[in-house]
C-alpha cells in the first residue's frame, strides 16, 4: 500500500506541478524564491490563452482530433485484416512479409522530414489534414499488425473450424468470433497509435506551415519565444492536451477488461 502510494505520488507530481504554474502569473513562475502552491489563483489563464492572436488553439485542438482520430481508424482498418490473414493463413513470403513489417518501426518521421516534405508536395497535399494522416497512420502501422497478429496467432484454430461448419463465412468468423477474443490487443493497438498520433511533432512542423492547421504539439512551441517564455500558457495548453488521452483511456478501460473474457469456445 506504501509503496503504491510513493509510486502513484512520484508518477504524480510532475502533472501537479504544471497544473499549479497554469493558474499563476508569469512573475510568481519566475520568482527568486518560487513556492509550489499559487499565492493567486489566475484562472483566467485558460481564457487568456485561447485568444492570442498568434495561436489559434482552438483551430489547433481541432486539427489534433481530427488528424489523431482518423489515422488511428486508418490504422485499424488495414492492421486488422492483415494481422488476420498473416496469422491464419502460411502463404509463400510471409516471414519476409513480417520482417519488412517489423522494420518500419525502426524509421520515425524525424529522420524523414525531408523526404515526407518533397513527397507530399509532388502530391499537392503539402499543409494539409490528409497528409499528417497518412504519416501517422503509415509510421504507426507495423505496430498495431504486429501485435494484434500476436493475439491472432494465440486463438485456436479449431475455434473457426467450428464456426464453419456452422455455416459461418471467413468475415463471420473474423469479426463475430475472433474480434471479441482479440479486444485487448485492439485496445492495446488503438490506444498507442492515437497517443503517438496526439503527441507527434517533427512532421507536423514541417509539413503544416498554416497556424491553424497545426497540432497543439506545435502550437505548443508559440509561446516560447528567444527571450522571453509564458510558461503559464504552456502548462495551461499541456493540461488541456492531457485531458482527451486521458479521457481515452476511461471510457476505453471497460472494452480492455471485457475482452479478456469476451468470446466462448464451442
Amino acid at each position: 500500500m506504501l509503496a503504491g502510494l510513493i509510486v502513484l505520488v512520484v508518477f504524480m507530481l510532475p502533472y501537479l506541478i504544471m497544473f499549479f504554474g497554469s493558474v499563476k502569473t508569469k512573475a510568481q513562475i519566475r520568482s527568486v524564491d518560487p513556492t509550489y502552491f499559487p499565492t493567486e489563483w489566475h484562472w483566467e489563464n485558460y481564457l487568456t490563452m485561447w485568444s492570442t492572436p498568434e495561436t489559434p488553439l482552438v483551430q489547433n485542438l481541432v486539427s489534433t482530433i481530427v488528424i489523431s482520430v482518423f489515422a488511428t481508424l486508418l490504422v485499424l482498418a488495414v492492421s486488422l485484416p492483415a494481422a488476420y490473414y498473416t496469422a491464419r493463413f502460411r502463404f509463400p513470403g510471409r516471414l519476409v512479409f513480417l520482417f519488412l513489417v517489423i522494420v518500419t518501426q525502426m524509421l520515425q518521421p524525424a529522420v524523414l522530414t525531408s523526404g515526407l516534405f518533397r513527397q507530399f508536395l509532388a502530391l499537392g497535399l503539402m499543409d494539409t489534414w490528409a497528409a499528417m494522416i497518412f504519416i501517422n497512420a503509415a509510421f504507426n502501422l507495423s505496430f498495431a499488425v504486429w501485435i494484434m497478429h500476436s493475439f491472432f496467432a494465440g486463438i485456436p484454430k479449431e475455434i473457426d473450424e467450428a464456426a464453419q461448419i456452422d455455416g459461418a463465412g471467413r468475415l463471420t468468423v473474423l469479426f463475430r468470433i475472433n474480434l471479441p477474443l482479440v479486444w485487448p490487443g485492439i485496445v492495446t493497438a488503438i490506444v498507442f497509435t492515437f497517443v503517438a498520433c496526439w503527441n507527434e511533432f517533427a512532421a507536423s512542423l514541417v509539413i503544416l506551415s498554416t497556424a491553424g492547421n497545426q497540432p497543439l504539439s506545435v502550437a505548443l512551441t508559440k509561446f516560447v519565444g528567444q527571450y522571453e517564455t509564458s510558461w503559464q500558457y504552456v502548462f495551461g495548453v499541456s493540461i488541456v492536451a492531457i485531458v482527451p488521452v486521458v479521457v481515452l483511456f476511461m471510457l476505453i478501460e471497460k472494452r480492455l477488461v471485457g475482452g479478456l473474457t469476451a468470446g466462448s469456445v464451442k
